[in-house]
């Protein structure tokens, strides 16, 4: 016990090796933790990945700078990673579960009319469109376009008549 004492400290007054030894830990509780919320944690950038992302990093940065105890820290972590795990796999199975914690599409643009009250509503202009269009489809009006949408991440798709 003293040896872990030792490496690992105790409080706000840690050494060196004492936050050197707590980030190694620590990064491989994290890399367990992200093994154990899914691979889609880093691919999708819902906002249901995004709340996981930046609260596991506020929570295990505690953990490296003693800020709370230790193992305490590692539990709030793990409890945030199964909360997540948990919502995923409900919003697979129910739609409006999935709706209320990953959002929904927003359709922007449709059969040659921009849907300005939906581009109000996620704050997209119509130099952005056209900046998508300019990316995506490689031409610079709307014309060949048949719809435009907002999905849940954020990233613009197009869909071309």
């Amino acid at each position: 016990m003293d040896l872990i004492n030792t490496l690992i400290g105790e409080g706000r007054e840690l050494s060196c090796l004492q936050m050197s030894v707590r980030t190694i830990i620590t990064f491989f509780v994290a890399l367990a933790m992200l093994r154990i919320a899914g691979v889609r944690t880093f691919g999708k950038k819902t906002a249901l990945d995004n709340v996981i992302i930046i609260m596991l990093g506020a929570v295990l940065s505690r953990a490296i700078t003693g800020a709370s105890p230790f193992i305490p820290t590692f539990c709030a972590a793990l409890v945030m990673v199964l909360l997540h795990r948990l919502l995923a796999m409900m919003s697979y199975y129910n739609e409006t579960i999935g709706k209320i914690v990953k959002g929904d599409k927003v359709m922007l643009y449709s059969k040659g009319e921009e849907l300005k009250n939906n581009m109000k509503k996620v704050q997209i202009s119509h130099k952005e469109i056209l900046e998508e269009v300019r990316l995506q489809a490689n031409q610079q009006d709307l014309d060949g376009i048949e719809e435009i949408f907002i999905e849940r991440t954020g990233e613009i798709s197009i869909i071309k008549k």
